[in-house]
């Protein structure tokens, strides 16, 4: 028995070739730019700052954090980040944790967002929440099918936490409980938290009882900022 070969045959021939060159002529498209498009369609390179801008509240997706105490403070919480892996990207781990102190607008919160972006953008990752302490009073009110549990031991637990606006909320023994139990929380695992309060120190130990205030004042380095509002001062 013989066998028959056949030569490799391509599947468009150069009728075929011809055809389809005139009609992108007729559309006005260019074959070479259409092969570089083509070529070009991959992915873009991820821009972990990028995406951390996206995941932020419009109102700080540009904030820069240029206080030099949180500055120094982000050197630090870099310095502890651990990779989980071999050739890993660093992740925050353990470090310390800041209570930014002063008036209403003196850029306490944008000091904090800011701090978040400079980890990110010195190649650090972050796993990171932010909340006031009013909101998350809310969302920790008992109420039918919502684990409030599992929503505060997800708070406790995350890696980086700003806590914004301790103090401001109404208190009372229930949230006092809750502010104890998520400071004594991150306060044993040494997380990395940013906590901002318009309030004294004692004003402050007053609304947040002494378990909370003797927790703070262990674990956090205090930053004291300017008495100027910056709202009405640009506003002005």
């Amino acid at each position: 028995m013989r066998t028959r070969t056949r030569e490799p045959q391509t599947l468009a021939g150069a009728g075929t070739l011809d055809r389809l060159a005139r009609i992108l002529a007729a559309r006005n498209i260019d074959p070479t730019a259409a092969t570089a498009a083509a070529a070009s369609d991959e992915p873009e390179p991820y821009a972990p700052l990028e995406a951390l801008r996206g995941a932020m509240v419009p109102r700080y997706r540009d904030a820069v954090a240029d206080h030099p105490q949180v500055l120094a403070w982000c050197r630090e919480v870099a310095a502890q980040a651990v990779a989980p892996g071999l050739g890993g990207r660093r992740q925050v781990a353990t470090g310390p944790s800041l209570l930014m102190a002063g008036v209403v607008g003196a850029g306490k919160t944008h000091q904090a967002y800011g701090a978040v972006k400079t980890l990110v953008g010195a190649g650090v990752g972050v796993r990171w929440r932010a909340t006031t302490a009013a909101d998350l009073y809310a969302e920790l009110r008992p109420r039918t099918g919502v684990d409030t549990e599992r929503e505060l031991a997800a708070v406790a637990r995350v890696p980086l936490l700003i806590l914004d606006d301790l103090g401001a909320a109404k208190a009372s023994e229930w949230t006092e409980e809750i502010t104890y139990r998520l400071v004594n929380r991150r306060y044993n695992h040494m997380l990395p938290t940013l906590i901002t309060t318009n309030l004294a120190i004692g004003d402050l130990r007053a609304h947040v009882g002494d378990r909370v205030a003797s927790r703070l004042t262990q674990m956090t380095t205090r930053v004291e900022f300017d008495l100027i509002d910056r709202r009405r001062a640009r506003a002005a």
